[in-house]
């Protein structure tokens, strides 16, 4: 078997498709296939099971990706640190986020970070879900996901950095506008225009209501924050959205934020395969947002 069988055997697990892996790697889904069977024929094992929507790994399967997504993950991460060694002051921060969190989370950290490492680079990659974070960096192609922090994930260390309140954001002109803030009952029946159903911020949001026995409606489900946010000022519905750093500052005269207090914060923070093993640089780039949300929040800004 050779790294590179392993390489395509992980992405393989890791997204549950043959044909999606060859669209990657710019080669046939016949090719993929090879490899995977290539290392079934080494082991004498069947390493893969398929099911109508994609593969999954047989218990054989799993204790080789585990084994090789480790091992590989470490190879890369040891061969960035060398090439990081190599160029000096220089080397790259490989970061993955949500569509909005650049903006609300690590403007002003960037700055710093580039001013403190000129010789540095920054790579940003969007994603469109925590699982999809957790994901790339089990494949090694991350080095620190901002997400949701949620339940422990196999091989991923979560680490928190801030809690967001959840507020309702409507026009100034609603009648809800001016109440200081909102019990959870407020809301029901309300329409709201929804978060990302598939990411864990929205079933955070929806997993709170179900708890308080809150029943609310959705007329628009969106797919980031800021969207909902512009729909709300522009009057088109109600969104109860976290509180992000700044968020309150960007509030004009045409929108209104109400704190929903009885609504559990949301836990937001870095993701990592393991933080002990981060070059010197993403370690430095994770403590200077996490050190600028905490100057946000202590300011209430």
């Amino acid at each position: 078997m050779t790294l590179d069988d392993l390489r395509v055997f992980v992405a393989v697990c890791a997204t549950g498709s043959l044909s999606g892996v060859a669209r990657e790697l710019g080669c046939t889904q016949s090719a993929v296939s090879q490899h995977v069977k290539r290392l079934e024929r080494e082991t004498g094992v069947s390493l893969l099971e398929r099911r109508p929507r994609g593969v999954v790994p047989t218990e054989a399967g799993r204790i080789l990706h585990e084994a090789a997504a480790e091992g590989i993950g470490g190879l890369d991460r040891a061969l960035r640190r060398l090439a990081d060694l190599a160029v000096g002051e220089g080397g790259s921060v490989r970061v993955g986020t949500g569509g909005a969190t650049v903006r609300h989370f690590m403007a002003e950290a960037i700055v710093g970070f580039r001013r403190a490492h000129p010789g540095a680079s920054l790579e940003f990659r969007t994603e469109t879900s925590t699982r999809r974070c957790f994901d790339a960096l089990l494949a090694s192609t991350l080095d620190l996901a901002w997400v949701t922090i949620g339940t422990p994930v196999p091989g991923i260390e979560q680490r928190p950095v801030v809690d967001l309140p959840w507020v309702l954001a409507v026009r100034a002109d609603d009648p809800l506008a001016d109440r200081p803030s909102l019990d959870a009952t407020d809301l029901t029946d309300v329409r709201l225009i929804r978060l990302p159903r598939n990411s864990l911020s929205g079933a955070r949001l929806d997993a709170a209501f179900t708890e308080l026995g809150i029943r609310v409606g959705s007329d628009t489900s969106v797919a980031d924050w800021d969207t909902a946010l512009l729909l709300a000022e522009l009057g088109l519905g109600h969104t109860v959205v976290p509180a992000v750093p700044g968020l309150r500052a960007q509030a004009d005269g045409s929108l209104r934020l109400v704190p929903v207090p009885a609504l559990p914060p949301l836990p937001v923070g870095w993701a990592a395969r393991r933080w002990d093993a981060l070059t010197p640089l993403a370690r430095a780039f994770a403590d200077t947002v996490a050190e600028g949300c905490a100057a946000d929040t202590a300011t209430g800004s």
